[in-house]
């Protein structure tokens, strides 16, 4: 294997290594305090060294009542490749500073590995920012586990079959303190920073900003509804159906129309400001078995779709 395939393979590891700032997890965490009492709480995707989530919890443990916090890391195998000392470890703790020191893992730390299911098993609530390209199958290890928890995820995650199901069965929510825009996150020292929203502080730090990122939660934060204001009317020269759904199609959630009453096809991004006691969600593409896998106006191919209907 030659310097430039092992180059891409740290490259292609490290393109989900963020690492979250303190202030976007003090902002979310905020909101769910009283479910942490007497809990295990565990951070799989994570690194004890440079990870907020995990200072927050040390920082927090007697505060919001952790029984124990279990942290482990992912230290792919290319870095030992590449000499690079960086060995998969974790900590577990119980309130005992004595415990702080990261121990080795037998395995490199991946959350698919029977070693991380394992303390996966003894917990019960997730926090952590997963590897955006696996978010599919984190989020179905966390069902299928039955574990609480609250993430970091692209908004995109919305639309996926094994996402959006939860969502419709009301298990899983939207987070409370990002709505919109992009995020800073923290990478590693290598990593190739070539895409735009990007920085390097005055100690080395590099950062970049990632779009469309949200929270999401099996917890309720008991907070008031957003509120939507709409002011546009509904003409079905401005919204078509769809060939193949039984629906209108709307290109913005502001474009709702306040006066339509029956199923409409709203952006992913309505989630945002879902109040189930205005609407009603009905589905998506996915749930609705709909032919082609996509709406289509005039034979032309629409973007992911979330079906609601005002509740009457």
């Amino acid at each position: 294997m030659n310097g430039t395939t092992l180059l891409n393979i740290a490259q292609a590891n490290k393109k989900d290594e963020f690492y979250t700032q303190l202030a976007d997890i003090e902002a979310e965490l905020k909101y769910y305090k009283e479910y942490f009492k007497d809990k295990v709480v565990y951070c799989n995707c994570d690194d004890s060294e440079v990870s907020n989530f995990t200072k927050f919890f040390i920082q927090n443990f007697e505060d919001y009542g952790i029984r124990r916090l279990i942290s482990t890391c992912y230290r792919p195998m290319c870095k030992e490749r590449l000499k690079v000392k960086y060995v998969a470890t974790y900590i577990d703790f119980d309130g005992n500073e004595d415990n702080l020191e990261p121990r080795p893992l037998k395995g490199d730390g991946d959350f698919r590995s029977q070693e991380c299911i394992n303390f996966l098993m003894q917990s019960d609530i997730v926090v952590t920012n997963p590897p955006f390209s696996l978010f599919r199958e984190f989020i179905s290890q966390l069902f299928t586990y039955k574990k609480e928890f609250l993430i970091i995820g692209n908004v995109n995650a919305i639309s996926y079959k094994e996402c959006f199901i939860h969502i419709l069965n009301n298990e899983m929510r939207l987070g409370q303190s990002i709505h919109s825009g992009d995020r800073e996150f923290r990478v590693p020292d290598d990593y190739p920073l070539e895409a735009a929203g990007f920085r390097v502080d005055e100690n080395g730090n590099k950062f970049i900003r990632v779009k469309g990122v949200r929270w999401f939660t099996t917890f309720d934060a008991h907070c008031p509804y957003p509120i939507l204001n709409l002011t546009e009317k509904y003409t079905p020269e401005r919204y078509p159906k769809f060939d193949n759904i039984d629906a209108i199609n709307v290109g913005k959630t502001k474009d709702i129309p306040f006066d339509y009453d029956e199923l409409m096809g709203v952006p992913i991004t309505y989630m945002d400001f879902h109040n189930p006691e205005v609407y009603e969600l009905v589905g998506n593409e996915y749930t609705l078995n709909v032919s082609g896998g996509r709406g289509y106006i005039n034979g032309k191919r629409k973007y992911g779709r979330i079906f609601i209907r005002k509740v009457k």
